[in-house]
């Protein structure tokens, strides 16, 4: 399963305003330079994440953009999905739980029977949901920031606190 870059650049995005805290907007200009993404690309994703209520924006000299919940309440499920849309681990499979509940497999009319590796590509779309549904922004924000040296410089990949198991 890959996540397009609108996936990795609004994590960023969001982990960037969370490290800025909520004292004051933060500009896209300021986080692209920080990040080192485009700005266009950036513009067109934070109206996505605006618009789905997880960042708000001030206008004017000193505007800029925010969270708009504090970062242990947004989960990472919520900002993927506004992101990405649904979630299929394969081209052949068809995530239509809004109508019935059900998920699809493009291989057969799924008229009960199903592809079967249906249950294995459910399952696996099941487990990266729960992981994303139990990671929040605030925990990425710490994960960083335990990356970062103390003058703010990113660390060389040996000084790297190891990834919680």
């Amino acid at each position: 399963m890959f996540f397009t870059t609108k996936a990795e650049y609004g994590v960023r995005l969001l982990i960037e305003l969370g490290r800025q805290g909520q004292a004051q907007p933060v500009s896209l200009k300021a986080i692209a330079d920080a990040e080192n993404l485009p700005l266009a690309y950036l513009e067109r994703i934070v109206a996505l994440l605006k618009r789905v209520g997880l960042v708000e924006s001030t206008r004017g000299a000193h505007g800029g953009y925010q969270l708009a919940r504090s970062a242990d309440a947004i989960a990472m499920d919520e900002v993927v999905l506004a992101l990405e849309g649904s979630l299929a681990p394969m081209e052949c499979f068809v995530d239509d739980r809004s109508d019935d509940g059900r998920v699809l497999c493009s291989h057969h009319d799924d008229s009960g029977s199903g592809c079967a590796t249906k249950l294995l590509w459910t399952r696996v779309q099941v487990g990266v949901l729960k992981t994303l549904a139990q990671t929040t922004l605030a925990e990425l924000i710490d994960f960083q920031t335990r990356q970062l040296p103390r003058g703010g410089e990113r660390a060389a990949p040996d000084e790297r606190t190891p990834a919680p198991a």
